[in-house]
């Protein structure tokens, strides 16, 4: 027998390729490919209105504020290399100004030069009326800054629109598959993985997806889209620039290698102990009777707060990973400006480069750092997520239930009247500590009642949880209608069951509701004659709001005899073919279990049934009693037989009828 039962050890996870997780998610992504596809739109538009921020004010200096137009030798000797502000003549007005300073401008034919320093020897007015086009520009060129601020605003509000929509309903189907999985598994795995792990893998870990499906995506793109977009810029503007100013990039990778390792492993850490904690706390609260009991508060507590410190420094890891990482590529960025103010700074001083490039050229590279630390946080949130992943589909691979013991899918045969049920030569243990059954056969056809009884750990329930198919026997066969029961299709089969358990398991939600659960075509008639025959009666007329009363998580707002009763007329709702009774009286009084007794008498008329018995006065009915010790069939009839037989049996009867000692030793 295998030992991995369906449990998934978290802290043995091996290296997961993050491309392998990706393609996994791949077909929760891709029903809504639409809105990603409008979305990467979206976000080419909104990187070449951001890209184009910085190139207008560069046109504003050179072209408006202070134009690159630098007189030549051959020109003007007198002025060489001096700037020079050139103005066409045709205006009335500027002729009169360029005749009243006349020794202040160079005529050209329609043309008159004046330097720029020798504007401050004009007065406002003058110099508003030479500098009117330059206005008009600057007007037009704001008016265009605003537009793309505008625009820009529009379709990042809208990308972010389209991307919650799909982030959410990709999540929605996320979480509607890993919840509808979970209820496919086999058995096993409950019993193997603790529920607060399971919860946290549903509510937190889906939640992480969130970040991934709405900005991971789209905005990754948008930031390498920016950085290919601003190198190319830049290497248009003056390529020797620009390659000065990439100088710093290999060590901004080399940082970038070594925080995106250390993020993952710690992620992965982080996932496991808030896990963990989710299980301890959800076990503390099932348990709190028990803590409370034995006034283990204490050592309750020192437990939970190891699991929060070493939450608590998985934390601190992380924080320290970030708070290292983003100053680093902070300096970097400083350190690139300041290579550009200085190249380009003479650059602009030898005319080589104007002004508005100088200006563009630093906008740009403190741009081109800011995606390059948005890669880094997305990265953050992207370790996030694919930690969050690695673990749901942990869950998400296990096979399911109906994949280990056959599904309809693949022809499995739909039940349509048990006829016999039959075990040959069963064996199955739940570990490898050694089996718990060995070697059991029977048979039972339809009508017959037949009852297991034995000593605590004989593998009554064991029996039950191989014909319900939640577990597969190691050796031997389990037939129904002479077919084994891999063949069959598992939801038919327990469609046409029923089972009261010890402490039948009750929902929060009213007495109707839990009742139908069995048939909820059942009208107010049948239900009315249910509860009847279920004894549930004097329960529901003595309750506020009778069958809609609500019942707290689990039923424990009423005792364990009424929710019996409860788990009857449940059963009897679902009107079965095959009805099992797992020791349904074994914890009540002796007034309750009469009022049981009665009511599962009602239900097991003409029925097929497999009666559980703790208390041997529920077997002496049965058309045979089958006697189990240490996994084994010992003996086998009816109840007056096995008396006679003065073996096993009649020692079990004396003992709880209190004329015989159990023995010891």
């Amino acid at each position: 027998m295998p030992r991995d039962l369906g449990a998934f050890d978290e802290e043995q996870l091996e290296r997961t390729y993050d491309v392998r997780i990706l393609k996994k998610l791949l077909p929760f992504i891709r029903p809504y490919t639409w809105l990603i596809v409008a979305s990467l739109l979206l976000v080419g538009l909104i990187t070449g209105f951001e890209l184009g921020l910085p190139y207008v004010t560069k046109v504003a200096i050179d072209e408006y504020i202070v134009p690159n137009r630098a007189s030549t030798a051959q020109e003007e000797p007198e002025t060489a290399q001096e700037r020079v502000l050139r103005i066409p003549v045709d205006n009335p007005e500027v002729r009169e100004i360029v005749r009243r300073h006349r020794d202040l401008f160079t005529l050209r034919g329609q043309t008159a030069s004046i330097v720029y320093t020798d504007l401050n020897r004009l007065t406002p007015k003058e110099r508003q009326v030479l500098r009117a086009s330059d206005l008009k520009g600057i007007a037009l060129i704001s008016l265009i800054f605003l537009g793309l601020i505008l625009a820009d605003f529009l379709c990042n509000l809208a990308q972010r629109l389209i991307m919650e929509l799909a982030g959410q309903k990709a999540m929605h189907d996320l979480r509607s598959k890993l919840f509808n999985h979970i209820q496919s598994l086999p058995l096993a795995f409950f019993s193997q993985n603790p529920l607060g792990r399971l919860v946290t893998r549903t509510t937190n870990d889906v939640q992480n997806m969130h970040e991934f499906f709405t900005n991971v995506i789209s905005f990754v793109l948008k930031d390498i889209f920016m950085l290919v977009g601003i190198a190319g810029v830049l290497l248009a503007i003056n390529w020797q620039l620009a390659l000065l100013s990439f100088a710093v990039l290999p060590l901004v990778i080399l940082a970038s290698r070594l925080f995106a390792r250390r993020a993952r492993e710690v992620f992965r850490l982080l996932r496991i102990k808030i896990a963990e904690i989710n299980a301890y706390f959800s076990e503390t609260i099932s348990g709190i009777r028990t803590i409370q009991l034995f006034s283990e508060e204490e050592s309750n507590r020192t437990r939970f707060e190891t699991l929060n410190r070493e939450y608590y420094l998985a934390g601190m890891r992380q924080v320290r990973i970030m708070a290292l990482f983003m100053p680093i590529v902070e300096v970097l960025g400083f350190v690139s400006v300041a290579i550009i103010i200085y190249a380009g700074g003479v650059r602009v001083l030898n005319q080589s480069l104007s002004l508005g490039a100088l200006v563009a050229f630093i906008s740009y590279i403190r741009m081109f750092f800011r995606p390059i630390r948005d890669v880094a946080e997305k990265y953050n949130l992207l370790q996030n997520a694919l930690a969050s992943a690695e673990r749901i589909f942990l869950i998400l691979d296990k096979p399911q239930e109906l994949g280990l013991n056959g599904s309809a899918d693949s022809g499995n045969q739909l039940l349509d009247k048990l006829e016999t049920l039959s075990l040959e030569k069963v064996s199955f243990g739940y570990n490898d500590n050694g089996p718990v059954l060995r070697d059991i056969s029977f048979t039972l056809r339809r009508g017959q009642q037949i009852a297991f009884v034995g000593p605590t750990g004989s593998g009554k329930t064991s029996l039950i949880n191989l014909i319900m198919g939640f577990y597969r026997p190691h050796r031997g066969t389990v037939s129904i209608n002479g077919r084994s029961l891999v063949e069959w299709d598992l939801e038919r089969l327990r469609s046409m069951s029923a089972l009261v358990t010890q402490e039948p398991f009750l929902f929060s939600g009213s007495i109707r509701e839990n009742i139908l659960q069995g048939n909820r075509h059942l009208n107010e008639e049948q239900l009315t004659a249910i509860l009847s025959k279920a004894n549930c009666r004097e329960l529901t007329d003595r309750l506020p709001h009778g069958v809609n009363t609500e019942l707290s998580e689990s039923g424990s707002s009423i005792s364990i005899g009424e929710r019996q009763l409860i788990a009857i007329a449940r059963a009897m709702a679902r009107d079965p073919e095959l009805l099992i009774l797992d020791e349904a009286t074994s914890s009540i009084d002796s007034q309750t279990e009469s009022t049981i007794q009665q009511a599962l008498q009602r239900l097991m008329r003409g029925r097929t049934t497999i009666i559980i018995a703790h208390r041997l006065s529920t077997a002496r009915q049965a058309d045979t009693i089958y006697v189990l010790n240490k996994g084994r069939i010992v003996e086998s009839g009816t109840h007056a037989e096995l008396l006679a037989e003065q073996g096993f049996y009649s020692r079990l009867v004396a003992i709880q009828n209190g004329r015989l000692l159990p023995a010891t030793g």
